[in-house]
């Protein structure tokens, strides 16, 4: 019996595929002619596996040749159909719709089938057969007379026909033996051989692995995809499999993966001597590590362990031979070259521990040799680019930049104590610490990264050892800025006077006792104001203004009433000129240029009182200023300082010979004396003038010893003795009409020296109580402890716990405080 269909039965195709029925069911009804279609789609191997790696359904011929067409066996419609010479999947079949101009389209007439025996097995076996061949020759890179299109397809109709897993053992199998043939083969072959002939012999067994498995894998890419990840046939990838069994019957036998570890660990040694190897060979052998899952637990144990052995044999000998530069730019050279091994042909894990080795076996095990060299060495030297590689390769390494840090500190303070100690540097020591603190200061930008450790690292030991020398640095500080505010002074410009203040600041800083500072500089502003010896009024109040930014207005508060004094005073001045030109009885004075400054005694500095003989004219003037004056403020009372006042003699000397001299009181009235004749000794000026023998020794020794020797001493020599007689000096003359003569009074003796710094510790005592006072009063009741802590926060300079405790018993005895009665260690306020 037979019936008509449109369909041929799925039942008789090889491939069995859903895919194929639906696209014959879709087909148009206009088809080419079954003879004008070609059996094969003409694909190279490759090409094939990528083209039918998701378009395996395509192509609607049959993709078996003739003898898998016989294989499969024919059916019933051997008899009963005319069919085409074209073999198609197995069977011969007629178009569904023939586009034959001869006539209209035929139908298919199908008889009943006849009984057959399991096509499936007979198909499986055969199929199989054609697949090993196949793979077979990949092995052997022999060329195959199947494209691999076909193989595809064969692959695809036994996995839907259920032979997956038997498909995957059967491959498997093939590839381990495989890989057992390759083993041995290379074995054999690289028995005698050096290791770069091993390792080249390995490395191209690999790529050639690599190559046929890729090969394999596209012709069994829907066993690979389809049933391996969605019917989990196999746990494991062709790929992997493949990678497996290279990985254990290669590699991991025969002792092949020793060997090839041990000759890329001699490669890696000789790149490191210098020695030109094939980095390309390493890096293809070391991906194999990588892609086999073995380069951790086999090679990079092994080659971390021979790294660490080379180094430390080397930085063991270049520590002893090099010095310190060296040695740091042969450390990071080492550094550099390893990281570039990473980015050539080891793999970016083994990057920090590799790194970490090479640090640890130049720097961390030889840290305490590097710090015992190199800071001290580079930081006198000034080499700035070894100071900053040193930073750098210690930063490396734990605690590195500590240890450097603290070498750091201890060398500052080592250089600048020695500096403060040296009592003979004394004239030059503010410009060296300057210099010193804007040279380490390069040092910490350039260097350190401007590392905010080292910036305290530098303040710290400048602190130490600035006040090593308790209120010298004070009090050199303050005679630096008066050399430098001084008239005459020709060294810099204002811009340049500017940026030496802010130096001096600087320095100024680390000085604990600022009330010392303020003490010196106050002396030696008023003789700056007092003698007009200032360079600049904007830049003496510049200064003043830095000083009080930087302290507050407590230190500079008298300061700027020394400037406050001088102004009134000037004021003054011009009222008494116009009382003087006003007067009748007092004209005769109007004309000489006179300067009187009024002055407070609490802003100005303390100088001890001298009654002398001043000149009768001089005596009249200064009686009448004072009259003036007290007319003006009563209740005021005047002292007359005649160790800061000068005044200018016009002198004749041999005939045309006028000077004009600029001399303090004290030289004046010596030269006058001169007027009533021309040779005095020693004891006659003193007894006219009321001078004390000190002061009158270096007015004397100014007069006659000076660059402007006005008089002639007899004998001659340096020093001034009681016996010693004087000459005015009648050949006297200079190229310049007006000579200063130098101010010897004002240079500082060692007494006044000691009156400064008593004055000093006065004035901490006053500051000390009335601190103690002002707590006192706002907090009413303290104890012992707390009122200690809060006085010291509160003082400019430092003092002592016990001297502390004695100003408490002092203003305890005065009254100013009480002892409570029920616990001794507490203070009550008394009001």
């Amino acid at each position: 019996m037979s019936k008509e269909v449109n369909l041929i039965d799925n039942d008789l195709l090889t491939d069995n595929s859903s895919i194929n029925r639906k696209r014959h069911s879709k087909t148009s009804n206009i088809q080419e002619p079954e003879h004008k279609r070609s059996n094969y789609l003409d694909f190279s191997p490759r090409f094939a596996s990528l083209k039918m790696e998701d378009k395996h359904g395509e192509n609607p011929n049959g993709l078996l040749n003739p003898n898998i067409n016989e294989i499969a066996g024919h059916s019933a419609l051997n008899d009963g159909i005319k069919y085409s010479n074209k073999p198609t999947n197995g069977i011969y079949k007629q178009p569904l719709h023939s586009t034959s101009l001869n006539g209209p389209t035929k139908k298919i007439v199908i008889r009943k089938f006849q009984q057959r025996n399991d096509p499936n097995v007979l198909n499986f076996d055969a199929n199989w057969s054609i697949l090993e061949d196949s793979v077979v020759k990949i092995q052997k890179r022999e060329s195959a007379h199947v494209t691999c299109v076909e193989l595809y397809n064969i692959v695809e109709n036994l996995c839907q026909m259920n032979y997956a897993q038997e498909i995957f053992s059967r491959l498997q199998i093939l590839i381990h033996n495989f890989s057992d043939n390759e083993c041995a083969q290379l074995v054999e072959k690289s028995q005698n051989s050096s290791f770069e002939t091993f390792l080249e012999m390995l490395n191209r067994l690999w790529d050639n692995f690599c190559q046929q498995l890729s090969l394999i894998r596209s012709v069994f890419l829907y066993l690979d995809r389809t049933y391996r990840m969605q019917q989990s046939t196999s746990g494991v990838s062709i790929w992997d499999t493949g990678h497996e069994a290279f990985r254990q019957r290669v590699i991991e036998h025969s002792g092949n993966c020793s060997r090839a570890i041990n000759g890329i660990l001699q490669l890696i040694e000789r790149d490191r001597r210098g020695i030109q190897v094939d980095r390309h060979l390493l890096k293809s052998l070391l991906r194999m590590f990588m892609n086999l899952q073995i380069y951790d637990r086999s090679f990079e144990r092994e080659f971390l362990k021979a790294t660490e052995h080379f180094y430390r044999e080397e930085s063991s000998l270049q520590i002893q031979e090099l010095n310190i530069s060296n040695y740091l730019q042969f450390a990071q050279k080492r550094l550099i070259e390893e990281e570039e091994r990473i980015q050539l042909y080891l793999e970016y894990s083994t990057s920090k521990k590799l790194i970490g080795i090479v640090e640890k076996c130049f720097i961390a095990d030889y840290l305490d040799s590097i710090i015992s060299k190199g800071p001290y060495q580079l930081i006198s030297e000034q080499r700035l680019d070894d100071l900053a590689l040193l930073y750098q390769l210690l930063s490396r390494v734990k605690d590195g930049q500590i240890a450097l840090k603290n070498a750091f500190s201890e060398h500052i303070k080592k250089v600048g104590r020695a500096m403060v100690m040296d009592a003979e540097r004394d004239k030059t020591l503010v410009q060296e610490l300057m210099d010193l603190k804007a040279k380490l200061d390069q040092i910490i930008i350039k260097c350190f990264c401007s590392n905010e450790k080292f910036l305290n690292a530098l303040k710290d030991s400048f602190d130490f050892f600035i006040n090593s020398r308790p209120n010298k640095i004070a009090e050199l500080t303050a005679k630096f800025m008066d050399l430098k505010l001084r008239t005459g002074n020709k060294e810099c410009t204002e811009e340049e006077l500017d940026s030496v203040m802010d130096k001096v600041i600087v320095i100024f800083r680390f000085v604990q006792g600022k009330d010392v500072f303020e003490a010196f500089y106050k002396k030696d502003l008023a003789k700056r104001l007092l003698l007009g010896r200032s360079a600049s009024v904007d830049a003496e109040k510049a200064m003043l203004s830095k000083l009080r930014t930087e302290c507050g207005a407590g230190l500079t508060q008298k300061l700027e009433g020394m400037f406050k004094d001088m102004e009134l005073s000037k004021d003054f001045c011009a009222t008494f000129k116009q009382y003087l030109e006003a007067s009748d009885k007092e004209k005769r004075f109007s004309k000489l240029e006179v300067n009187v400054a009024i002055l407070t005694m609490g802003n100005w500095p303390t100088y001890p009182l001298q009654e002398v003989n001043i000149p009768p004219q001089l005596a009249e003037l200064q009686q009448i200023c004072a009259k003036f004056y007290t007319s003006k403020h009563n209740g005021r009372k005047l002292r007359w300082q005649y160790s800061l006042t000068s005044g200018v003699l016009k002198a004749n000397f041999k005939p045309k010979v006028t000077k004009e001299l600029e001399v303090s009181l004290f030289q004046s009235m010596v030269l006058l004396m001169f007027n009533e004749k021309l040779k005095w000794n020693f004891k006659e000026i003193s007894e006219n003038t009321k001078i004390e023998d000190i002061e009158l020794k270096r007015t004397l020794q100014s007069l006659a010893c000076g660059k402007f020797r006005v008089l002639i001493k007899q004998p001659k020599g340096k020093d001034i003795n009681s016996d010693d007689n004087f000459v005015l000096n009648e050949e006297f003359n200079d190229r310049l009409y007006r000579i200063r003569i130098s101010q010897v009074q004002m240079r500082e003796t060692e007494q006044e020296h000691q009156q400064t710094e008593e004055q000093i510790f006065q004035d901490r005592l006053y500051q000390i109580d009335a601190a103690v006072v002002r707590i006192m009063k706002t907090r009413q009741r303290l104890s012992h402890t707390q009122l200690i802590t809060e006085t010291l926060s509160q003082l400019r300079f430092s003092v002592k716990a016990t001297d502390l405790k004695k100003r408490i018993e002092s203003l305890i005895e005065r009254d100013y405080l009480s002892r409570d009665k029920e616990d001794a260690s507490l203070y009550n306020y008394v009001a």
